[in-house]
């Protein structure tokens, strides 16, 4: 009985500890934090946590395919570099140059992934560090003040009593379910996490997969960095983006994404995001150090890390089962000889 209680727990965390996280941090905040259910308090935790949500949006279609992408706060921090120097060509101009950048990079990262033969690790790294100094050259590490009032409306404005940044990160969470769920890319970049090799002898372009994958995340990054510089209204490339790679990274992980690949947990990625800010909403709110906030992240990730690894424990330990048992030779009876008369 205890072992079965045991194996139901490890199935059931992955999936579903997050939301029953979430769940336990709310019921704290309403009986211990004043103030938590004013609109006020909601809206600041949600305009925060928009960014997030859309470059970990990108992060779980990398880490879906058994990847990871370290560049994600650099391209934010490109995006905003560029922005202040095309905004006086119009809005749209000033987007498209950062979206233009976002899908270079991502070019750079897929194809240093998928035809190169990089690590994921590696490849990223480079610009991880590279693309943050060319957005510091481009801004001569000035920070630049953001005066147009278009911009501005997407990371400050209302629509029907909602922030524009929020409604913008939850048409992409609809978007990028629609991809992983509905599509041909979303099946094929989960089989490529599966299992690479065999995808590859399927006749899948892996090749043509992956780059388009390091594209999106790519794109999704330097479109919350322009995000960032309309709610911040000003463009610093040397914080801007500044970590948000680990951010994005401990909210697909606590959303029970496998980092190993193979499955893809959209809403669960929200949920990971919503969690880790209510976590540094509720220490700040009780004047607890940030020391023990990273702390308490660092427990949380490490749960999430530990329970994915059981669960695939699990899963391989009932594969090898199946395998024996349909491997096992069968016992043939005789049939009963027949009567002779």
């Amino acid at each position: 009985m205890r072992t079965e209680t045991t194996a139901v727990l490890r199935a059931w965390l992955p999936k579903y500890g997050v939301y029953a996280a979430i769940l336990l941090l709310i019921a704290y905040n309403l009986l211990f934090t004043p103030n938590f259910l004013t609109w006020s308090n909601l809206r600041i935790q949600l305009v925060q946590v928009a960014p997030i949500v859309i470059v970990a949006l990108g992060m779980a279609l990398v880490i879906g395919t058994e990847g990871i992408d370290l560049s994600v706060g650099s391209v934010m921090a490109l995006a905003a570099a560029l922005i202040p120097l095309y905004l006086g060509y119009g809005v749209g101009a000033a987007f498209a140059v950062a979206l233009l950048a976002g899908i270079a990079v991502g070019l750079v990262n897929g194809v240093l992934v998928a035809r190169v033969g990089l690590q994921p690790i590696v490849a990223t790294l480079a610009l991880f560090v590279g693309g943050r100094g060319l957005a510091l050259v481009i801004s001569d590490g000035q920070l630049k003040d953001i005066r147009n009032e278009s911009l501005i409306f997407l990371g400050s404005g209302d629509l029907l009593g909602i922030p524009v940044l929020v409604w913008i990160a939850a048409l992409l969470v609809g978007v990028i379910a629609f991809v992983v769920r509905r599509t041909v890319l979303g099946r094929r970049l989960l089989a490529i996490g599966g299992n690479r090799a065999a995808t590859t002898l399927a006749g899948v372009p892996v090749t043509r997969v992956l780059i388009t994958v390091y594209v999106l995340c790519a794109v999704l990054a330097a479109l919350a960095g322009l995000l960032a510089v309309a709610r911040i209204q000003s463009s610093d490339a040397s914080s801007v983006g500044l970590l948000i790679e680990l951010s994005a990274i401990t909210a697909v992980v606590v959303g029970g994404t496998p980092l190993t690949g193979g499955t893809v947990r959209i809403l669960g990625t929200v949920a990971g995001a919503l969690l880790m800010q209510l976590v540094i909403a509720t220490m700040i709110k009780h004047n607890l150090p940030a020391s023990t906030t990273e702390m308490i992240q660092a427990v949380i990730i490490l749960l999430a890390v530990y329970a994915a690894r059981e669960r695939k424990t699990g899963d391989r330990r009932t594969s090898a089962r199946e395998r024996r048992a349909t491997a096992r030779p069968r016992r043939h009876v005789a049939a009963p000889a027949e009567e002779t008369r």
